[in-house]
């Protein structure tokens, strides 16, 4: 699933090593560092793949303070799904989006 909204592109791929292939193309079409995020269901898998494919995670700055601290008390899917409308995108889109991290799979997002 791939998708584009207003300067944003998002594409959900199977696993952490795909993740990493994919922030590598994103940065060699010239997105930048701080514009490149990865978000997998896991918080801890989050982590690790941002960490390895020197990519971001989806944080205060993104979602403004009160998404942060509403994150505190949402569940896990209310948060990614904030999290990714935060990026640009839909309710709709946010939704699907989850589904598929629900699956297992990681999702790459870069902003212009």
């Amino acid at each position: 699933m791939d998708s584009t909204q207003l300067n944003s592109y998002a594409k959900v791929v199977d696993n952490g090593v795909k993740a990493v292939e994919e922030v590598k193309q994103l940065r060699s079409t010239g997105y930048a560092y701080d514009n490149i995020f990865v978000l997998a269901h896991d918080e801890k898998r989050t982590d690790r793949i941002a960490d390895v494919a020197n990519a971001n995670e989806i944080g205060i700055k993104e979602e403004g303070m009160f998404d942060s601290l509403a994150n505190l008390f949402r569940s896990r899917g209310d948060e990614l799904r904030a999290k990714i409308t935060s990026l640009g995108f839909t309710d709709a889109q946010a939704d699907a989006y989850e589904k598929e991290l629900d699956l297992g799979k990681v999702l790459i997002i870069a902003k212009r």
